[in-house]
């Protein structure tokens, strides 16, 4: 019996340090929510005026940080930006010079998708909903769920989006912006 006993304390005591390690602000800084680049996504923050601990929670969300990610799908660095967009995005910025390789350049890569993040963020009348889902999914699919079910410029729940990559996406890049606010405001 008291070897039960002592092992229920043992447990209990785990537990507690554990979630104590967990929630150290400063354990989740370095290994949950780290903040690489954060001048560079302050810089394009201000320049472009989208909230820097939203872009921050959508380079968690897209690519952790790694500036050579690469997914399945094509989208590439930091900000997972696919490689059409990308070339439409240097197009709108006059960005002569560039090249896709440019994608895994972190500040380049940050700035386009900073660049496009403030697109989306006009096109959608300001709606943060609206416009991440539109960076994951596309703005005509975006359009067409507006037409379909009728959301308008208030549009909030998240939860009505049809795709659930998505939809999961929306709510992450929501928690992240949370969570980053949280710990280096």
């Amino acid at each position: 019996m008291s070897f039960l006993r002592n092992l229920c304390i043992c447990i209990v005591i785990l537990v507690g340090i554990g979630y104590g390690v967990w929630h150290n602000e400063d354990f989740q800084r370095k290994y949950i929510y780290p903040y690489p680049y954060k001048q560079i996504v302050e810089f394009y923050a201000n320049r472009y005026e989208i909230d820097e601990y939203l872009i921050a929670g959508v380079a968690l969300a897209e690519s952790k940080f790694e500036p050579d990610a690469k997914s399945v799908h094509g989208a590439l660095g930091v900000m997972q930006i696919m490689p059409e967009t990308a070339t439409w995005i240097a197009k709108q910025i006059e960005d002569d010079n560039f090249s896709i390789n440019e994608m895994y350049n972190p500040e380049k890569n940050i700035k386009y998708g900073v660049w496009y993040l403030s697109s989306l963020n006009d096109e959608f009348y300001g709606n943060k909903v609206l416009m991440l889902a539109a960076y994951n999914a596309g703005r005509g699919n975006v359009r067409e769920w507006m037409e379909k079910y009728g959301w308008n410029k208030n549009f909030s729940d998240y939860k009505q989006i049809p795709y659930p990559e998505t939809r999961e996406y929306v709510e992450r890049v929501l928690k992240n912006e949370k969570e980053y606010k949280k710990l280096y405001k």
